[in-house]
């Protein structure tokens, strides 16, 4: 499944993986109750529709999920595409993994290339 974002100069996300499914039953019950409230707010202040607001916060999730390797290589094509150089990539992905929600371990030019290419 392949995102979309607007036209102002955002790169598309590829999801490796299916979107976190907050209302299934593996999911500890304090957890749905979080993610049922997060819905809840945003139906509330938003005009998403509960529907909308559910699929958003699954969305985030996934993105919010992915593991330090997968978006490594993701960030790489986006950034080849712009037709930067492999060491300009690596010290922007670098950089990138460090500024991330959830800290990847720091990765040096030599593993960010191996990560890539095997």
């Amino acid at each position: 499944m392949t995102l979309s974002l607007p036209e102002i100069g955002q790169d598309r996300w590829e999801m490796t993986h299916e979107p976190a499914d907050f209302a299934s039953a593996s999911n500890p019950k304090g957890a749905q109750d979080d993610m049922g409230e997060l819905v809840d707010y945003l139906a509330r202040s938003s005009r998403l529709t509960p529907q909308e607001a559910a699929r958003l916060v699954n969305e985030v999730l996934a993105f919010m999920s992915e593991m330090p390797e997968d978006f490594v290589r993701r960030r790489h094509l986006a950034l080849q595409a712009q037709g930067l150089s492999n060491r300009a990539i690596y010290l922007q992905i670098s950089d990138e993994l460090a500024a991330r929600r959830f800290r990847a371990p720091e990765y040096s030019e030599r593993q960010i290339r191996r990560i890539i290419y095997g």
